[in-house]
């Protein structure tokens, strides 16, 4: 069902079961699966996958070349999972060679209106990511994430899994998961239960996590110290927390996946007392 109005190249792979509406341009070295709808004037560029179910509203671009400046038309490649929904506006940016070379978007996830996905971003399954969010180039988002409106994120940074983000914030150091985090700069400030028991966790872990939280941070030690106390946890969803953190510390600019790049010094590079400061900060 391609609308006349549309402009399908004909190397393009077009499942049967596609809708594509009026002022849809797709372009050459485009996959589409079964049940995908464009609804009208939707971008998608070569390079891009969509699996199966994915609807596109009005003004949608996907795969569009990263807003790079050593990006020298490379083919890489933009993959969208199955049944997402991508409102007025979203655009996703495919991968660079040194990010890896792929952008990816997994399953059930709804992007708002005005989103932007840079280059090489992760974005798990199940996400809710509100209008006007921002993500930077090289972020990994978990899976069940929440972000409000107008969240700007650094690039490099991680999103931990069944995050809440309040609208607005800032995002330059990453972002644990199962807590709620907001502010400019952004910074944890509870538990999210409500993410949580959505998610079906059970009562017994989330007592689990408060208590950990608690001790991360709202006693009075610093978070390296609570850590130090808290130790190796039996609980699987806490030792996740922990892990994360320790990781989050040890990066010089609380951002792990920068800490990963070549060109960057490494955490033992860096003196303890700037390592320190950047996960105080």
């Amino acid at each position: 069902m391609i609308h006349p109005l549309a402009h399908v190249d004909s190397k393009a792979e077009i499942h049967g079961e596609v809708e594509i509406g009026p002022f849809s341009v797709v372009m050459a070295g485009v996959r589409i699966g079964p049940g995908n709808r464009l609804i009208s004037h939707a971008v998608v560029w070569p390079g891009t996958t969509l699996g199966s179910n994915n609807l596109l509203h009005p003004g949608v671009v996907l795969g569009g070349p990263p807003q790079d400046k050593s990006y020298r038309d490379e083919p890489t490649t933009t993959v969208i999972g199955n049944h997402n929904e991508l409102r007025e506006g979203v655009t996703v940016n495919r991968g660079t060679i040194k990010g890896g070379g792929v952008t990816k978007v997994g399953d059930g996830n709804l992007l708002m209106a005005n989103c932007h996905l840079g280059h090489d971003v992760q974005l798990g399954s199940g996400a809710v990511i509100a209008n006007g969010v921002l993500l930077a180039g090289h972020i990994e988002v978990g899976d069940r994430v929440v972000m409000g409106g107008a969240v700007a994120c650094h690039h490099f940074v991680r999103i931990g899994r069944m995050a809440f983000i309040g609208g607005l914030s800032r995002i330059v150091h990453d972002v644990p998961p199962f807590l709620k985090t907001s502010g400019e700069p952004a910074r944890p400030r509870a538990l999210n239960r409500i993410g949580l028991r959505r998610n079906g966790v059970n009562d017994a872990d989330i007592a689990e996590l408060q208590r950990a939280f608690s001790l991360l941070f709202l006693s009075n030690a610093v978070l390296r110290r609570g850590l130090v106390e808290i130790g190796r946890p039996v609980n699987g969803l806490v030792r996740e927390l922990v892990q994360f953190l320790n990781e989050w510390t040890e990066s010089p600019t609380g951002r792990y996946l920068e800490r990963l790049r070549k060109d960057r010094p490494s955490a033992a590079a860096v003196p303890a007392a700037d390592r320190a400061a950047a996960a105080e900060e």
